[in-house]
C-alpha cells in the first residue's frame, strides 16, 4: 500500500473557492477574512486573494 500525498502549489493570488480549498476553510469564511485582511483584488470580474497579505493576517490571529 503506497501512500500518497498530494501538495497543493502556493500561488500569491488565488480566487475564493481555490482558496478556501487550500486553506481549509469554507468558502465563506475565507472570503471574509481576505476582507478583513484587506487582501482583494478585482480585475474586471474577477475577483482575487492576495495570498501574502491574507497570511500575514492569519499571523495576527497566533496564540503564544
Amino acid at each position: 500500500m503506497s501512500n500518497t500525498v498530494i501538495v497543493k502549489e502556493w500561488k500569491k493570488f488565488r480566487r475564493y473557492k481555490d482558496g478556501a480549498e487550500y486553506y481549509g476553510f469554507s468558502k465563506s469564511v475565507f472570503e471574509r477574512l481576505a476582507k478583513e485582511a484587506g487582501a482583494i483584488y478585482k480585475v474586471n470580474k474577477v475577483v482575487l486573494v492576495n495570498c501574502e497579505l491574507f497570511e500575514k493576517y492569519l499571523e495576527s490571529f497566533r496564540l503564544d
